[in-house]
């Protein structure tokens, strides 16, 4: 047995007052008159054994009393552990607040069970002692220590949150707080423990204690809305799209008969009626057609219960009413690819000289062709780099007489393969890159059937592997006519030969010509995002058309609106909207009252998946880390007693008292009714 304050212990030095008084008080003598002396003897000598009895029994439950009152100051107790705390505690409550929170526990949520447990850990600690009160939210009020009554308000006011944190990244954060203390350091995580968001290892800090309290109740089935996708890198109008969608079935039971549908301008359509196997998903697709250029907006749902945030995937998407595309040179426009666009709805061609050029309007052109420059200038080679590096495509036939020495510094600027000397042997090209975006689903039948280029003059590539690339089209002797490469978020092809009937055939070449333009002016290299999950980092790209820094960019969905935070880089600007974002749906992006974009926001799926680490599971991952402890079921039903005999082992103050009370209750009753 130890003592929390054992400096009390002097107080039994008190113990001589109350011998003290048994001394003095009882030797007090009686005068007794009697008519008779004959039995006197016999009877004043069983008189006094009797009060010498009477007196020792009240002197020691005194004594007893006393002693027990002074141990209950003292406020004994047995360790349970190897160390016990003294002094101040800096105490961290995690209290998770995500959505799998609001499944039922005896048709009581799960959140309203967490709050309850860390009103009563805090409860557990004195007036002196410092909280963090955290939650998925990672709010600014949180990220410091409050008193007792503020920590108690702000368990009170957590509600359900779409975010979601990693354990690992909560305790983390509760250690950096931690590191601006020399108290007690005491950490404790509530929560249901997800699989899909507690990490094997939890942390590797060997100096802060850790608690985990598990809230649990039965694994629920869900079904959710996965991911969307379109087939093709844009839709086009009046045409066949294909919108992608998985569906995930997180459960170890069959979803038999889940219904699929998708909403558009007012309209739903069914999509299917499908079985998806256990822990298992599928992937259906529906033909969208839109009648419209500009931005689209539709909704992808399945039915599902009880878990619901994830059956709806908001998607919004821009569909062009052109294609643009954009011709330099420094003669006459090419009078094929006039013809070529000419012939095709949606596409448009604008010829520019080289020398007349708007290169601020480079960014509304899906596709930039060069076409026999003999050389490119330092000031057009920096805005094609900046242009392709944010996203555009840059497609090169380089010029007959050209200037090898400006060409190699273009395509040095932008990290690419340069010119070799000029080749003027006639060459034919071979082979077909069909399994490249650009030939991909272009032809039916075996490329080797087709015709295709031959030229005259070429250039051959020097190539490194430092700098890769692809070959779109290569010679008979292996070289390449048409190779592509990645620049940025860009791509940026070139062809061997110079666009000219006299010494490259490429346009007589249909097969090969309209594919190669129109595939080129829609491809990226990355799909266009459809939505925005629901996060506390959400970052927007969008053009930087603001045209003095009064005018900013506005998040609004007709009931809130928000400014988020904006950096510039160039043509493009960087919207930060850091956790303002609380409700999946729609939200418009707005620049001085027009709007620029829809956007669409989803909830994170983390969560989707309902499996949970158990009690045991638990103990099983922390068996080789001491700091952390497991607050079990059993521990929970009383856990601030689970909390006292953790922090301080088994106290026994309480017995003291109890023991201190019921000696003074036996010296009133000797005193009272024990008579000798």
């Amino acid at each position: 047995m130890q003592f929390l304050y054992p400096s009390f212990l002097w107080a039994l030095l008190s113990l001589a007052i109350p011998i003290i008084i048994h001394l003095f008080y009882f030797r007090k003598f009686k005068k007794v008159y009697f008519t008779n002396v004959k039995y006197l003897k016999e009877i004043k000598e069983e008189t006094s054994n009797r009060n010498k009895l009477k007196n020792l029994l009240v002197l020691l439950s005194r004594c007893l009393a006393l002693v027990a009152l002074v141990f209950a100051f003292a406020q004994p107790f047995l360790p349970t552990g190897n160390t016990v705390k003294s002094g101040l505690n800096s105490v961290s409550v995690f209290v998770d607040n995500s959505f799998s929170m609001s499944a039922a526990k005896q048709d009581i949520p799960l959140l309203d069970f967490a709050k309850e447990k860390a009103t009563s850990i805090v409860n557990s600690y004195s007036d002196d002692d410092r909280f963090q009160i955290l939650t998925h939210d990672f709010e600014g009020k949180h990220q410091r220590f409050v008193n007792k009554e503020d920590a108690l308000t702000f368990i009170n006011e957590i509600k359900i949150s779409p975010s979601v944190q990693k354990i690992d990244k909560v305790v983390n954060r509760q250690l950096q707080l931690f590191e601006s203390t020399s108290d007690n350091k005491i950490s404790y995580v509530i929560s249901d423990f997800q699989k899909s968001i507690t990490p094997i290892d939890i942390t590797k800090d060997t100096t802060v204690e850790i608690n985990l309290v598990p809230l649990q109740t039965l694994r629920q089935k869900n079904l959710s809305i996965d991911s969307v996708w379109f087939d093709g890198p844009i839709p086009f109008l009046n045409q066949n799209n294909k919108l992608i969608v998985k569906v995930r079935n997180h459960s170890n039971e069959e979803a038999e008969q889940v219904k699929l549908s998708f909403k558009k301008d007012g309209q739903e359509k069914p999509i299917g009626i499908r079985d998806i196997a256990a822990n298992g998903f599928i992937t259906d697709t529906v033909n969208v057609t839109v009648d419209k250029s500009g931005w689209q907006q539709g909704v992808v749902s399945v039915t599902d219960y009880p878990v619901q945030f994830d059956d709806q995937y908001y998607l919004s998407f821009l569909v062009p009413d052109t294609i643009k595309a954009l011709f330099i040179n420094e003669g006459a426009p090419n009078r094929y690819m006039d013809a070529l666009f000419k012939g095709v709805k949606y596409f448009s061609l604008s010829n520019q000289n080289v020398n007349q050029l708007q290169y601020q309007q480079f960014i509304n052109f899906d596709l930039i062709i060069l076409h026999d420059l003999k050389s490119i200038t330092s000031g057009l080679a920096g805005e094609l780099n900046t242009y392709v590096k944010n996203g555009g495509k840059l497609l090169v036939f380089p010029g007959q007489s050209l200037d090898l020495a400006s060409y190699n510094n273009f395509f040095a600027l932008l990290s690419m393969v340069s010119f070799q000397a000029e080749n003027k042997n006639a060459r034919e090209v071979a082979t077909i890159n069909t399994e490249e975006f650009i030939f991909s689903d272009v032809y039916i039948n075996n490329s080797r059937n087709l015709k295709l280029p031959k030229s005259k003059v070429s250039f051959d590539f020097r190539t490194t592997s430092a700098i890769p690339f692809e070959k779109l089209l290569t010679y008979r002797d292996g070289g390449s006519y048409l190779i592509k490469n990645r620049v940025g978020d860009g791509l940026a092809f070139v062809c061997a030969s110079p666009l000219n009937t006299e010494v490259n055939d490429l346009v007589f070449n249909a097969e090969i010509f309209v594919p190669l333009i129109y595939k080129m002016a829609i491809s990226t290299t990355k799909q266009k995002e459809l939505s925005y999950t629901i996060s506390n980092n959400i970052v927007i790209e969008t053009e930087n058309k603001r045209k003095t820094g009064e005018v900013v960019y506005k998040i609004s969905n007709g009931e809130t609106e928000l400014i988020p935070g904006q950096i510039p880089a160039g043509n493009m600007m960087s919207l930060d909207l850091d956790d303002q974002i609380k409700t999946s749906g729609f939200f418009d992006l707005s620049l001085d009252n027009q709007i620029v974009k829809k956007l669409a926001f989803n909830f994170n799926r983390n969560e989707s998946d309902m499996s949970l680490y158990t009690e045991g599971d638990l103990e099983g991952i922390i068996a080789k880390n001491p700091k952390i402890k497991v607050i079990g079921e059993a521990l929970q039903a009383n856990i601030s007693g689970s909390i006292s005999d953790k922090d301080k082992g088994i106290v026994l103050w309480r017995w003291f008292v109890i023991f201190a009370l019921l000696f003074l209750a036996i010296e009133a009753l000797l005193l009272r009714f024990y008579n000798p």
